[in-house]
């Protein structure tokens, strides 16, 4: 027989939760699920299908998930243009690293709203286009999130070649960076939220890891500027 003892259900990682319950599911006719009591209360045997409750979720963190995703698929856009219009190794390696741990937080965010039976796009304000894809919503969500580049910045972005081009990015993709510090600093201002540990780490992460990343790219634009002086 199967025994399967869980001490903090909402502390658990989603992926050993997972596990766990596969595990449970593949043995239900023996496997037994049990819950210790508090001190001095007995140990309660519980059904084989029984499911966690997640954290609580607010609609702040529902809505902070959503404005990410859009902001993080902006940057990958971003880092889309490089190949074609920079050969400096230093932009590349830069762009090469803000693709790969911004598209997977976008798959991680997508998961985390998905288990919780969340629109993985965010709802646009009455009057704009719906589903984030159409130019319109695109345009109007741009407005709404903090250091989006503007359709007039990304124009500007996309006709640049050479170091025109690397300077527009610099100074975008720090803007944009800078704007997504905003965003988690005000998840964590506002009453109620983050109570999610998987959120809480997840933007804390994107906190450190942006600032890390202004902190090069600021590095970088200097050094092009003196460079640029006769």
């Amino acid at each position: 027989m199967r025994v399967l003892i869980i001490q903090n259900w909402t502390k658990l990682p989603l992926l050993l939760l997972a596990s766990i319950f596969f595990a449970a599911s593949a043995n239900a006719q023996s496997a037994v699920i049990v819950r210790p009591g508090a001190p001095g209360e007995e140990t309660k045997k519980l059904p084989a299908d029984t499911r966690p409750n997640l954290p609580p979720t607010s609609k702040k963190d529902v809505e902070f998930m959503q404005g990410m995703i859009m902001h993080h698929a902006q940057a990958v856009e971003m880092t889309d243009l490089i190949a074609e219009r920079s050969d400096n190794s230093d932009i590349k390696l830069i762009g090469g690293r803000i693709t790969k741990s911004q598209s997977d937080e976008m798959e991680f965010m997508k998961r985390w709203l998905e288990a919780r039976g969340q629109s993985t796009e965010m709802k646009m304000d009455a009057g704009s286009s719906h589903g984030g894809h159409d130019q319109g919503g695109h345009q109007a969500a741009t407005h709404q999130m903090p250091g989006m580049l503007s359709p007039e910045q990304m124009k500007a972005l996309k006709e640049a070649k050479g170091r025109e081009f690397e300077l527009l990015f610099l100074k975008g993709m720090i803007q944009h960076h800078e704007g997504a510090l905003v965003m988690v600093k005000d998840l964590h201002g506002s009453a109620g939220t983050a109570q999610d540990a998987e959120l809480f780490n997840f933007a804390s992460d994107v906190d450190s890891g942006q600032r890390a990343e202004i902190k090069s790219m600021q590095n970088l634009l200097e050094r092009f500027n003196v460079e640029k002086k006769p």
